[in-house]
């Protein structure tokens, strides 16, 4: 059989259709490219409900499948999926869905369904899932950089914030298997691992023998001496300990860049969000790892608009991303989501003021992240580039600290580790 898979979302939902696409090609199946003439007996559609607007993604890409291949099995797993299944089953007209969950049968379930032809809605009570699904791969679709997932949902219940009603509660991947991942990887050729999880600073906390996240990275550094590069997709601050930091000064292959959700920068607004930390000990760690990392990229996610956010709270969100200097943020107008705590609070932001906050924001962030690339401008920096931009005709690299450089070679750079000198003509900031 031939198949077709695609995502919206994060970098958890990246690895999961790359895993479910490994699973498939062990099975004899073929992948073809989403964008070729040739017709695929399944399309596998892995969806995010993060935010109104990526259910209404989700719904569009399913839509767009059903109409364009109207005889392929289409499989539709994820967050959307598991929010939203009888709706996918009934009116979009999947044939199998499943949610957060069970993915590694995928390949059972096709078959099942090429068999009766009866729809398939795989139905969970994700928070009785206490187990991780241990999903792996071998290969992934970029050449130098593969993500490696290393936990599952979420305890944290953030007013805000559907995952964890999605998700279920926090699972961590036993780490013999992500060490026996990681090592296939590296032993393919992929020179920079990214890791990654819904919460993947809780890692271990599940485990009866508790450990940590930094006891997991500590492992995987003496284990892969080798490594040209780990990458840590996002951490909260609260999951930063002493240990982190020691692994920060002995362990330059890790990347010289953190992504630290801030999602507001007023005190009024984080306690209205439930979020586990205060501004004065985010603060205080920024500076910490300054201290070892001079001049780390640091970057972050903000939420604008949050019900009950007043002109003022907005004010001191954005001194807060000014005093803290980050070079870049992720800007986010606040979304409601059905049957969250914040879905139900009076004195909602109006589209209108959030538009003009967030524009605001991104401007701000444009300016942060301008600033942050020009300190190196006229230095030699060593960038590993990992694929070829045809509009531009140029190769894309990236830096420890996620400097991003395109330049241009007669010869095949992808999956190379060049210095380059570089210059604001090598950036697409400016």
């Amino acid at each position: 059989m031939k198949f077709v898979i695609d995502f919206l979302g994060c970098k958890v939902n990246s690895y999961e259709v790359e895993s479910v696409a490994n699973d498939l090609i062990n099975h004899g199946f073929t992948e073809i490219n989403k964008n070729s003439n040739e017709i695929p007996d399944v399309v596998i559609i892995n969806t995010c409900a993060v935010t109104e607007t990526s259910s209404s993604k989700s719904k569009k890409m399913i839509r767009q499948y059903r109409l364009k291949y109207r005889n392929a099995i289409i499989v539709v797993m994820g967050c959307f999926s598991q929010y939203e299944g009888d709706y996918i089953i009934n009116t979009l007209k999947a044939n199998i869905v499943l949610g957060t969950n069970q993915r590694s049968k995928i390949y059972d379930y096709i078959m099942e369904y090429s068999k009766n032809q009866s729809p398939i809605l795989i139905k969970e009570n994700i928070f009785k899932t206490i187990k991780y699904e241990d999903l792996s791969l071998k290969h992934y679709f970029e050449k130098t950089r593969a993500f490696v997932k290393i936990q599952d949902g979420c305890n944290n219940f953030c007013t805000y914030c559907l995952i964890p009603f999605v998700r279920g509660p926090s699972r961590s991947r036993p780490y013999e298997s992500i060490l026996s991942e990681i090592k296939t990887l590296l032993v393919n050729g992929y020179k920079e691992i990214i890791l990654t999880g819904i919460d993947q600073g809780s890692y271990g906390l599940d485990f009866e023998n508790k450990m940590t996240f930094s006891d997991l990275l500590e492992k995987i550094l003496v284990e892969n001496p080798n490594l040209y590069r780990i990458r840590i997709s996002s951490i909260e601050e609260s999951q930063i300990d002493d240990k982190f930091y020691d692994l920060l000064r002995k362990y330059p292959n890790i990347a010289n860049h953190l992504h630290i959700p801030l999602q507001s920068g007023s005190k009024h607004v984080l306690n209205l969000m439930h979020r586990k930390y205060n501004l004065d000990n985010f603060k205080s760690k920024i500076k910490k790892i300054r201290e070892i990392r001079p001049d780390i990229a640091i970057t972050t996610d903000v939420i604008v608009g949050f019900p009950q956010e007043t002109k003022e709270d907005f004010l001191e969100t954005a001194n807060f991303i000014k005093e803290i200097n980050f070079s870049k943020v992720h800007v986010f107008p606040y979304s409601d989501r059905k049957g969250t705590i914040a879905s139900r609070m009076p004195n909602k932001v109006t589209d209108y003021d959030k538009k003009c906050r967030v524009n605001l924001l991104l401007d701000l962030s444009n300016d942060l992240e301008k600033e942050y690339e020009s300190k190196f401008y006229g230095q030699e920096i060593e960038f590993l580039f990992e694929s070829y931009d045809k509009r531009l005709n140029a190769y894309k690299g990236h830096s420890s600290n996620y400097l991003e450089c395109f330049i241009k070679s007669d010869d095949d750079i992808k999956d190379k580790i060049i210095k380059v000198k570089f210059e604001k003509e090598n950036s697409l900031l400016y």
